[in-house]
């Protein structure tokens, strides 16, 4: 199978992000419309919690809102308040080398990747990450020197708060330390489960587990996959094998110190690297985050394309990735 992976700069909200927005809206509508849109909070209870809970954005939602048409469908996308619950894999680890390292699998559906590379520099602020419904974002780094990455939590639970890509957003939008983010981490709402690690500039990591129907967890643990503190969702442990590569990557932390090419190297094999594309958890890449340096390389099996904030290569990548049969 193969891949379309775009870079794509664009310091302000600007006609690049009209652009994308308007080539993706039609399919994310579909998506989050699906239960019918009385299912979906109003633009004023998207409004309020925004405003409540991530003022500092507010203006830049409003921007970008404007800049998709300024509907009300599209304002209370953006907003990602309450949006439709989604799954997804991923495994992510933080190198114990003397270089800030964050590695991270991203496995998801191929059909409802942005498979876009966002370098912006909003309110003043670069950041550089993947996109996902164009606002959020699943992994990044700003020119702080914070990197940030996210997991699924393996709970069935969905409540109210925001889709965690937009929490990721608005930290590094926002925040300059792993410490800053904990506190955003513990304060901000969350919608469905997730494990988010933060690593910053000073080697300061962190991972959160966050959750709708209980308080935020902050935690020292260096790796996250698809579990919190224990498995409790055991159909879901057992088909990702969540377990087995929280294992594997401990493993790696503390009985075989390692380089860091053969550390970033171990995600793009069994059993961190996924080809279950037919059931939504294949590996769409490999990201490799160095926060001191603002820099990012994703890799894929056999390939490699290296990105920095201070000097942002846009262009496009197709990538082969292996698909399990079935």
């Amino acid at each position: 199978m193969s891949l379309v992976f775009r870079a794509i700069a664009e310091d302000a909200p600007g006609p690049r992000w009209a652009a994308l927005f308007a080539e993706y809206w039609p399919a994310y509508r579909r998506w989050w419309a699906r239960e019918g849109l009385a299912a979906r909070p109003t633009y004023m209870e998207c409004r309020a919690a925004l405003t409540r809970h991530m003022p500092e954005i507010v203006p830049l939602w409003e921007a970008l809102t404007d800049l998709a048409g300024g509907g009300d469908a599209q304002a209370r996308f953006l907003s990602f308040y309450r949006p439709p619950p989604y799954l997804a894999g991923c495994s992510q680890a933080v190198w114990p080398g003397d270089e800030p390292l964050l590695v991270r699998n991203y496995d998801y559906d191929a059909q409802a990747f942005d498979a876009v590379l966002l370098a912006t520099r909003w309110q003043g602020r670069r950041v550089m990450g993947t996109s996902d419904g164009l606002f959020g974002l699943v992994d990044g780094v700003n020119d702080a020197g914070l990197a940030v990455s996210l997991t699924f939590g393996g709970r069935r639970e969905v409540g109210d708060g925001f889709g965690v890509p937009l929490i990721l957003r608005y930290i590094l939008q926002t925040c300059e330390t792993a410490e800053e983010a904990g506190r955003v981490l513990e304060r901000v709402p969350s919608h469905m489960s997730y494990n988010v690690t933060a690593l910053d500039a000073g080697h300061r990591y962190l991972t959160a587990y966050l959750a709708p129907d209980r308080p935020a967890v902050l935690t020292h643990a260096a790796v996250a996959t698809n579990h919190q503190e224990r498995v409790e969702w055991s159909s879901h442990a057992r088909f990702t094998a969540t377990v087995e590569r929280e294992r594997f990557l401990l493993q790696r932390l503390t009985l075989h110190p390692e380089s860091e090419e053969r550390f970033v190297g171990a995600f793009l094999k069994p059993p961190l690297y996924s080809t279950a594309f037919a059931s939504g958890f294949g590996t769409l890449y490999t990201a490799a985050y160095r926060p001191r340096a603002g820099a990012l390389d994703l890799h894929w099996p056999g390939a490699i394309w290296s990105h920095r904030l201070d000097r942002f290569a846009e262009g496009a990548r197709a990538v082969a990735v292996e698909q399990a049969p079935g």
